[in-house]
């Protein structure tokens, strides 16, 4: 089992987990946290394989990826009482979610020799759709239309993954360059509240 499959699972894990709290708060039954998780975790992937046409799509074609959506369920509702009340876990496994995802659209993108910027973009898809899917579904605004820095934060993680790659660094080196970046960036962001500037803020001062 090489590394890039085993952060793969991590991944799956992390952002079922994070599908299972925000489904469970918004007090869906079990089907409905099983799919919440299921669609946060690998539709950002799935979207991925689509657009590139890479087939068979992450979880059609290894049903480890269903086993683990299931555990992550099964360890949320085991542990909610204690994991639930705590403010900052969903923020916590949500952001290493698309620290690891950002590192493997990435690298998925360039397997598929499309153009650097391209699979940057795909890191991002990878990333960022499954919250998307997971937002819309409980009828939540998408976090990376908010104003915290999200989405941002997966293409200068992907970027960090192509320097370090043309630079031909030690692959663990990548990894945890992207992965890291990605994280530290959501921390910043949240801890001293950064966000992109709105549209109405131009050169000339605030619109009514």
């Amino acid at each position: 089992m090489d590394l890039i499959y085993v952060l793969d699972i991590i991944g799956t894990f992390a952002f079922a987990i994070s599908g299972a709290l925000v489904a469970s708060k918004k007090e869906f039954d079990l089907f409905g946290v099983i799919i919440i998780a299921f669609a946060t975790a690998v539709g950002g992937g799935m979207m991925r394989d689509v657009l590139i046409n890479a087939h068979p799509i992450n979880w059609i074609g290894d049903l480890n990826y269903i086993w683990t959506i299931i555990a992550a369920v099964v360890f949320t509702f085991l542990f909610k009482s204690k994991i639930a009340p705590l403010s900052k876990t969903l923020f916590l496994f949500d952001t290493i979610g698309i620290g690891v995802f950002t590192l493997l659209g990435t690298q998925k993108g360039l397997s598929y020799d499309l153009h650097p910027f391209i699979a940057i973009v795909m890191g991002m898809v990878s990333s960022v759709m499954g919250g998307v899917i997971r937002d819309v579904l409980t009828n939540d605004v998408p976090l990376i239309f908010k104003k915290e820095i999200y989405a941002s934060a997966c293409l200068a993680g992907g970027t960090v993954y192509l320097a370090t790659n043309y630079f031909n660094m030690p692959e663990s080196v990548q990894f945890m360059a992207t992965i890291f970046t990605v994280i530290i960036i959501r921390l910043l962001a949240v801890r001293f509240k950064l966000k992109l500037p709105k549209i109405k803020d131009d050169i000339f001062g605030k619109t009514s």
